[in-house]
């Protein structure tokens, strides 16, 4: 809104050319999402369910009777911040629906005593996944770039959209298995929007410097950054009352809508694989952990038979790690880690 608004108001006041400056949207649009989520989640999640637990998590105790599932508040001020912020079109208002309706799905197993069974949820997950690499592809042929090469690879939508999909739903689940430490998946997943954006915006939205680094340019790429930049506003918002101890925790209708976008982010990216770069502790936190559980129960396959999964929950129990240094240490992981797959993914070519 305010994009187009500025273009019209322009003629009549130059200084109106500022809502047209996409560094002036991602600051004032990230200020927005962080304030608002900052003042209404304590004004409002006397509303929400309280957590019950969860079997044979470590420290699970000491989130029963906390508000959960703050996702459902935080989501429709993103929401609501990107409608105001952002360039938008077709597709990126119907990303922000899948948005909320994984919000939405995750909020109604927050608030469900024993929450939905574990395939229910893979299903719902399953095909909000494939809407959403639907709406990125647009049954039109897909342009991607990989490690190490400096050619472009072109993928028909038949190939694209199944992996497209089958990212999509591992990021989610593994984003939401991450959920279990006061500040841990906000934080890993806010530094995973704060370099998407950065990349986003900065390198392939931005013509010159996509041709330098060889990689593709996409004209949608900064509108996509401001919608990652916002997103760390709101978990910055959340976070402050979710450091511990925590007095509110985001829940499935958090954690699921920010996989989504994550996943969907990554995608707009067009380097599939950017998603162990931003968000690599995340994958191994929880990705492995759903394959472990997969080979086991579908193919009869015990693999790390002496690992907990998710992660965070094994050094806290083997090494007896408390949940501030879980969370410090596998965020100094990721800090320290994406800078240098960066250099290896963009120079390395």
């Amino acid at each position: 809104m305010l994009p187009w608004l500025g273009e019209q108001l322009i003629p009549v006041f130059g200084p109106f050319r500022l809502f047209t400056s996409f560094l002036f949207l991602a600051g004032t649009g990230a200020a927005f999402t962080a304030v608002v989520t900052w003042y209404l989640l304590p004004r409002l999640w006397s509303r929400l369910p309280t957590d019950h637990g969860r079997a044979y998590a470590v420290g699970a105790q000491q989130s029963v009777g906390k508000p959960v599932g703050a996702g459902l508040l935080f989501i429709p001020v993103y929401i609501l911040a990107c409608l105001l912020f952002v360039p938008f079109g077709v597709p990126f208002v119907a990303a922000l629906a899948c948005v909320l309706l994984a919000a939405l799905e995750g909020f109604l197993d927050d608030r469900t005593p024993g929450g939905w069974s574990e395939y229910a949820l893979g299903a719902i997950d399953l095909g909000i996944s494939l809407i959403a690499a639907l709406i990125l592809c647009q049954l039109r042929p897909a342009v991607i770039w990989l490690p190490l090469v400096k050619t472009t690879l072109t993928l028909s939508p038949w190939i694209y959209v199944p992996s497209a999909t089958a990212m999509i739903w591992l990021i989610i689940n593994a984003t939401n298995c991450t959920d279990g430490v006061d500040g841990l998946s906000g934080s890993l997943a806010a530094l995973a929007f704060l370099y998407l954006g950065g990349i986003l915006y900065g390198v392939v939205g931005h013509q010159d410097i996509s041709r330098y680094l060889l990689v593709p340019h996409y004209p949608d790429g900064a509108s996509w950054g401001l919608m990652a930049f916002f997103m760390v506003g709101s978990l910055c918002g959340y976070l402050w009352h979710n450091a511990y101890p925590s007095a509110v925790l985001m829940g499935d209708a958090g954690s699921r809508p920010m996989g989504l976008l994550l996943g969907m982010l990554v995608l707009a990216s067009g380097n599939p694989f950017m998603i162990f770069v931003v968000a690599g502790v995340a994958l191994v936190n929880g990705a492995l952990g759903l394959v472990k559980v997969a080979l086991l129960r579908f193919l009869k396959i015990g693999i790390f038979s002496n690992v907990r999964y998710p992660l965070h929950d094994h050094v806290r129990h083997a090494q007896g790690w408390s949940n501030t240094q879980v969370m410090v240490r596998f965020v100094l992981l990721q800090v320290i880690g994406t800078p240098l797959l960066l250099i290896l993914l963009f120079k390395v070519r």
